[in-house]
């Protein structure tokens, strides 16, 4: 973990908030039940949490570039050309209405509506591995429209009103800006279903694979506009295909897929697909995707990246189970983003740590399939 912090150390003017900081992070890592600002203080061996609340709340330190700092630290340990890059959202259930963006809102996490606040995140995932690289807080227009309750939660008055389709896009142009590698966007329907959002990644020749909504139209290949559903459904059976979106948490996640071509054109050497996921068990059970990536790109190449989707989901479950994503107890607004930055650095070292222990593993397999190799020529 020192050799993680050390990457951003000189984002922190003092020395006490950057020897804060690690304690932080190593406690976000440590085999707590809560990560909470009494609990992290009481492990690093702080009778009180004011240092916590100091470092998240007032402290003299730069969240954005930390986040940028870990950004090129994730993919130093996982880039790849052919890196898929997701986006979610996901819940903090809190009580009381003073944290930042909390109002009672529908959250997937809970899957009811809640009193929470809403993080929308940026994950990468390429075949090494997987990290959250980039967060933003949902503000609902109800905070942003008043804005005597942004400023007492530290909300500048130039925050304003964006939509979680403005946060994806913001986050994956500064991935673009950043040069992060990759080959693929995905994200589910909350955000593939907004055509808006779609045009700005095709504008920008940004392939991607995104979930909508069983009544979307697209332009069909001969001029006309349909739903999904219907263009799905009058594929002949022989077009479905079982393929393995890879293995879950228990076992292979196999489903039947299917797509068609759509739009009455293609240029630059891309091309436009609607996807369907269909359940072995329950055929009636159909996902749908809209599509767009290079002209040679095969039925297993999009199932690859609309299954990487679960990559996200993943990462919240490592973070929050893990690296206290979700265990914070502040109501500003920074100091949200300041506890999510470093809990995103706690992830990106727990995923450098599996990928270096795999990487020994299979160069010790390799050593001992070279010793026998070697041991049965001697032998012969």
């Amino acid at each position: 973990m020192a050799g993680l912090h050390a990457r951003f150390a000189h984002r922190f003017g003092r020395s006490e908030p950057r020897e804060r900081a690690l304690d932080y992070l190593q406690g976000l890592i440590a085999p707590l039940e809560k990560k909470n600002g009494w609990t992290l203080s009481e492990q690093v061996g702080q009778l009180r949490p004011d240092g916590v609340q100091r470092l998240l709340n007032l402290s003299d330190w730069d969240e954005n570039a930390v986040r940028d700092d870990i950004r090129d630290f994730v993919v130093e340990t996982i880039g790849s050309p052919d890196g898929v890059l997701i986006c979610d959202d996901t819940g903090f259930l809190k009580k009381g209405t003073k944290s930042a963006g909390v109002q009672r809102q529908y959250s997937g996490t809970a899957g009811r509506t809640e009193n929470c606040q809403i993080g929308t995140f940026l994950a990468y995932a390429s075949a090494a591995g997987r990290a959250l690289i980039d967060r933003e807080l949902y503000l609902p227009a109800s905070w942003t429209d008043d804005r005597e309750r942004c400023r007492a939660a530290g909300i500048v008055d130039g925050i304003g009103f964006a939509t979680k389709n403005e946060h994806f896009r913001r986050m994956v142009q500064r991935a673009v800006d950043a040069c992060v590698p990759f080959a693929w966007v995905t994200a589910d329907e909350a955000y593939g279903q907004v055509k808006q959002t779609r045009f700005w990644l095709e504008q920008r020749g940004i392939a991607h694979v995104m979930a909508t909504k069983v009544n979307d139209t697209v332009a069909t290949t001969g001029w006309s506009e349909e739903r999904v559903d219907d263009l799905i459904a009058a594929l002949p059976r022989q077009r479905w295909k079982r393929i393995s979106g890879g293995r879950g948490a228990h076992e292979e996640r196999i489903y039947d897929w299917a797509r068609v071509a759509i739009r009455p054109s293609w240029e630059d050497g891309f091309g436009h697909w609607v996807l369907a996921r269909r359940s072995v068990s329950d055929p009636t059970e159909i996902a749908y995707y809209v599509c767009y990536g290079p002209a040679t790109s095969r039925l297993k190449d999009l199932v690859k990246v609309a299954a990487a989707r679960w990559a996200v989901e993943e990462c919240f479950q490592t973070a929050k189970g893990e690296c206290g994503l979700d265990h914070y107890q502040v109501r500003l607004y920074r100091a949200w983003y300041r506890h999510i930055t470093l809990s995103m650095a706690a992830l990106a070292y727990l995923t450098a740590t599996r990928v270096a222990e795999a990487a020994k593993g299979a160069a010790s397999t390799a050593s001992k399939t070279s010793y026998l190799s070697a041991s049965r020529r001697s032998a012969g």
